[in-house]
């Protein structure tokens, strides 16, 4: 049986990670391509608990290779019951967030040694990685806007802004570096596209990257 497509979105907060995940696969089911869109950290149960404890803003401070950790373990399960049988059937996986994000947040930003990630990587990701990965571009004040503007919401329904979400510009600013320098390295998985475009033309130029890089010739299908 034919293996799927791994596609993962990347970027920093209030980038369109989400929304975006969601009009590709819109896209995709539309022209007979079965997909599911899941996210990390999360993505199958268990992961999703191990998620709540990392970005709640309650959790106690802890080292980046415990963060990392953790991380790891909610991959390690989501690889296991979601990505990797989704894969192996055939289906186009589409995940809000992997491996990339890791190594900006945990290693170029958070200071874990790139040995560490190495090591993890190895012994959990193995040769699960992405056949496209999206990077949606924006400046670090344009993602604080928009998730101030979701940290509202948030409030008016009760719940806190995640652990992420609470640090400073700098640290967003840092981040969009990290997500750039990792596309610059690997060109020919990564493309990275304007975030500060209408979702709308994100979508197609997305969809256009899909078809370029992963769909063959209208002739050779």
């Amino acid at each position: 049986m034919a293996s799927g497509r791994f596609i993962t979105f990347e970027g920093g907060e209030g980038s369109g990670k989400s929304t975006q995940a969601r009009l590709l696969a819109d896209s995709l089911l539309a022209r007979g391509i079965d997909c599911i869109v899941t996210r990390e950290p999360g993505g199958s149960p268990f992961a999703e608990q191990v998620r709540d404890l990392l970005l709640d803003p309650a959790t106690h401070p802890h080292s980046a290779l415990s963060e990392a950790l953790l991380f790891y373990a909610a991959r390690a399960d989501h690889l296991e019951k979601v990505i990797r049988p989704a894969l192996v059937g055939g289906r186009w996986v589409i995940c809000d967030r992997f491996s990339d994000s890791t190594r900006v947040y945990q290693v170029e930003v958070g200071g874990l040694p790139v040995d560490a990630f190495r090591a993890l990587e190895l012994i959990v990701v193995k040769l699960t990685y992405p056949d496209l990965t999206i990077v949606l571009d924006v400046p670090a004040e344009v993602g604080l806007a928009r998730a101030t503007t979701r940290r509202l919401a948030q409030a008016i329904a009760g719940e806190d802004a995640d652990a992420y979400e609470k640090r400073d510009a700098d640290f967003h600013a840092r981040l969009r570096d990290g997500f750039l320098e990792v596309a610059k390295a690997e060109p020919h998985r990564c493309s990275v596209l304007d975030g500060t475009k209408p979702p709308d033309v994100i979508a197609a130029e997305v969809l256009a990257q899909v078809d370029r890089r992963l769909l063959p010739p209208a002739g050779s299908r």
